[in-house]
């Protein structure tokens, strides 16, 4: 059964960030808070985690839509392609923030995803998931938990999320009631950008 942690936004705590950590270091999944929706992440780097995120969403690996949670603008790089000085604005605009920008993948990309031409980047403005990449030391794999109904409901409060998923991943943090609704989705690895979702993010940082 997962472990169930409290963390608190205003001031994280770095011994309760370390046992995250260390879960996602050893393979495991984690649902956390972001300034969305919560979370279901586990570390870049472990090809396990990421089959097991693959198999809870019934999706293949290589063709999951993941988006990467990174700690700031200078973990670009690393992913992406080089971008112009209008893209780049955009991202500075908008991050942190409750954005997904879909942008034009290296070729330093995972091997799990080295097939795919783009990669979906954020940049939440919680303290508590930027605390966890900043600790681990590269970005983590994420995706959006919510109810299999015909309407996608976001589940908000930490407890009825523990209740659900306790027997799927390795913990769940507690950092109070997440929103209900996700973060916007803007498409700029073409020549202009394209809403790909409305969600929380103001369009006018375009």
């Amino acid at each position: 059964m997962a472990q169930f942690i409290k963390i608190y936004e205003d001031k994280p705590s770095e011994d309760a960030v370390a046992k995250v950590v260390k879960v996602l270091k050893n393979g495991g999944l984690v649902i956390y808070p972001t300034d969305t929706v919560y979370g279901l992440g586990c570390d870049i780097t472990n090809t396990k985690a990421l089959e097991r995120i693959a198999r809870i969403k019934g999706v293949k690996l290589e063709k999951a839509n993941f988006s990467f949670i990174c700690y700031d603008l200078s973990n670009l790089s690393d992913y992406v392609r080089q971008i112009d000085t209008a893209t780049f604005k955009i991202l500075k605009r908008a991050m942190p923030g409750p954005y997904t920008f879909i942008l034009p993948g290296n070729n330093n990309l995972p091997k799990e995803f080295k097939k795919k031409t783009t990669v979906g980047i954020r940049i939440p403005d919680n303290s508590i998931a930027l605390e966890i990449v900043r600790q681990l030391g590269n970005p983590i794999v994420s995706t959006s938990i919510y109810d299999e109904d015909e309407v996608i409901e976001y589940t908000t409060d930490p407890e009825l999320i523990f209740e659900k998923w306790q027997h799927l991943v390795d913990m769940v943090i507690d950092g109070g009631y997440g929103d209900n609704q996700a973060s916007t989705i803007i498409d700029l690895s073409g020549d202009e950008p394209i809403v790909v979702r409305e969600g929380k993010g103001s369009l006018e940082i375009l």
